[in-house]
């Protein structure tokens, strides 16, 4: 839950003086509104997603399993790109934020403010020396500064109410000034709930709290595919933490509203960003209000660390098993120094602005809240609970509402969204060219029919045949077998085998490759059921000269057709040009060539 809450808690540090700015006197109110969203709203969806990915995936992967094929892949890596502007803005702002506490210290030299992006930096910095070291690391760190933060949280409010409470006026004050501008209590709350999405950076969080699910222990004796003990102990984790927030966001914002001017508030106001710090200061002295801004600046740095785990959790599960990363991006270790290399890149682009990136951050959390939320609805939907589906599709609908408001209002946020969607996407289809000649099977194994067939031949001759969409005949093997004689030289003595690959999904790109062994009168054939055909070929050819020690020929006939557009039918479809990739990939993987199956075409 800390963890999570170094992210979600530590919007604390900037999250009621946003409301206050951007609602005025409203602010009480709307944030209201903010907290019941997310008690009625996002709890209820991520408690499902919870149950439904209780692995870690979180909506991402629910809404791959609704969809199928390219669609669902090309979803996934626009919503990646979201994730992506989600997670690397809360390092690259939560830092800048540390800063700007750092730096508004009445302690520290002014001279400091000059060097604003070099400090953002060196956070940034701390927090990838952590993430090297070890994710444990990471989390004992999150329990100490959550707890502290929190701590020192309650004592400030606890002292701005103990003010409050000996000057009562305070209160008296900002209903008149409330009424008196809003005299209709329907149009009060109409124009709260239009403050609210400017409110939504409050939502942060919620994600990162399903990524770190893989680390909740649970219960011996859990069933692997659905570990009831994870399960609820994520749902105790988004509870507790969704409460905990909403009391202290619930409290700050009366209290910041009734005893700070709304002038203070302000762009170089000295409550601008940082509210509770400034209560602090004023009541506790600069003493306590130092301690409060390093408390302040320390959960703020560490807020990165939530949505560090975000990215390693989010970024191998997907990318390298469509092959659009390179196999290393399924390392901790070097993922986390190109994670801390575009961190560094987005800082020096925004000069360690806090205000320019909000934009974008909202973006990303409120894109990924609405997918979830629909994905949630679907999901019920399609088991026939129509009544649930309705209820999380309205919330859906509110949160769709919100994220279109933020992008009317900041357009920013959609277009530095966009940056990072497109930066994804030309990434993984180079990355997915590059690897295409790999072996893409993780396993081969052969049914007992198959093995038995492999086992007794004394040479392996195949013929590469594509499979009819209707029942193949004998005639046709036999047609077959006389062409590869003709055009390939086949010798005469030779009875060979057949192999046949069928393309399912040809966005996948790799898996297990099961081998099925049928007989069709004399003709004896392997059938595959894969993502593409010549990588497959290639795998199953290695898989038995490994299993036998004697050396596979397989048979092809040229493609017709120009060689670029078949080339590009591999890419997207996995056929085309099977034969000469067929080779490349058994080139690339047995760089010996006397131990290299033989490739004859025809």
């Amino acid at each position: 839950m800390c963890l999570t809450g170094v992210d979600y808690f530590s919007t604390l540090g900037y999250q009621p003086a946003i409301a206050a700015a951007a609602a005025g006197l409203l602010s009480p109110i709307a944030t209201i509104v903010l907290v019941l969203v997310t008690l009625f709203g996002a709890l209820p969806v991520y408690r499902r997603v919870a149950l439904e990915s209780p692995h870690g995936q979180g909506s991402i992967a629910m809404l791959e399993r609704l969809f199928s094929r390219w669609n669902a892949k090309l979803l996934v890596l626009a919503l990646i790109g979201f994730a992506a502007t989600d997670f690397m803005i809360t390092m690259t702002l939560s830092a800048a934020d540390a800063t700007a506490h750092v730096v508004e210290n009445p302690f520290v030299p002014h001279w400091l403010g000059d060097y604003k992006v070099l400090i953002t930096l060196a956070f940034i910095t701390a927090l990838c020396v952590v993430f090297v070291r070890g994710f444990s690391e990471a989390i004992g760190l999150a329990v100490v500064l959550v707890v502290v933060y929190l701590g020192l949280n309650v004592v400030v409010i606890v002292s701005a109410m103990m003010h409050v409470t000996d000057n009562p006026q305070v209160i008296d004050n900002w209903w008149l000034a409330l009424t008196a501008q809003h005299t209709n209590p329907w149009l009060l709350a109409g124009l709260a709930l239009l403050a609210f999405p400017r409110l939504a950076l409050g939502l942060s969080g919620f994600e990162t709290g399903v990524a770190v699910i893989p680390q909740i222990q649970g219960r011996l004796g859990d069933d692997p595919a659905r570990p009831m003990g994870r399960i609820k102990g994520a749902h105790h984790l988004l509870t507790t933490a969704a409460v905990i927030m909403s009391v202290f966001l619930i409290a700050s914002s009366f209290l910041t509203i009734w005893l700070i001017p709304l002038e203070a508030f302000e762009p170089g106001g000295p409550a601008n960003g940082r509210a509770l710090a400034y209560l602090a200061h004023e009541y506790l002295g600069e003493g306590f209000g130092t301690a409060y801004d390093i408390s302040t600046v320390a959960i703020l740095w560490f807020a990165g660390a939530s949505a560090m785990a975000g990215l390693l959790n989010l970024v191998p599960r997907y990318l390298p098993r469509y092959g659009m990363a390179p196999a290393w991006a399924s390392a901790l270790r070097p993922l986390v120094l190109v994670i801390t290399a575009a961190a560094w890149i987005i800082t020096i682009i925004f000069d360690a602005n806090v205000e320019a990136q909000g934009g974008a951050y909202a973006t990303g959390v409120l894109v990924l809240i609405t997918s979830a939320a629909f994905a949630v609805a679907i999901s019920l939907r399609s088991r026939g609970r129509r009544g649930h589906s309705r209820f999380f599709g309205v919330i859906a609908l509110i949160f769709t509402f919100t994220t279109l408001t933020n992008i009317v209002e900041k357009p920013d946020g959609v277009k530095i969204a966009s940056v990072f969607i497109l930066a994804i996407l030309v990434i993984s289809f180079v990355s997915r060219a590059r690897r295409s000649f790999e072996l893409r099977a993780t396993t081969v194994h052969l049914d007992d029919a198959a093995y038995a067939m492999v086992k007794n031949a004394e040479v392996f001759h195949f013929i590469a045949h594509e499979p009819s969409p209707s029942a193949d005949s004998e005639g046709r093997y036999t047609q077959k077998t006389e062409h590869a004689r003709a055009a390939n030289h086949l010798p005469e003595n030779v009875e060979p085998f057949f192999i046949e690959v069928f393309v399912d999904d040809s966005s996948d790109f790799e898996g297990h490759l099961e081998v099925r062994g049928v007989r069709l009168g004399d003709h004896r054939i392997l059938q595959v059921h894969s993502s593409n055909v010549p990588n497959t070929i290639a795998a199953v050819l290695l898989h038995i000269r490994n299993k036998t020690g004697r050396m596979p020929h397989v048979y092809f006939r040229w493609t017709e057709g120009n060689p670029i557009q078949n080339l590009l039918k591999y890419l997207l479809f996995g056929q085309g040009e099977v034969a000469p990739v067929t080779r490349e990939v058994l080139r690339e993987a047995e760089p010996d060539t006397k131990r290299r199956p033989w490739v004859h075409v025809g």
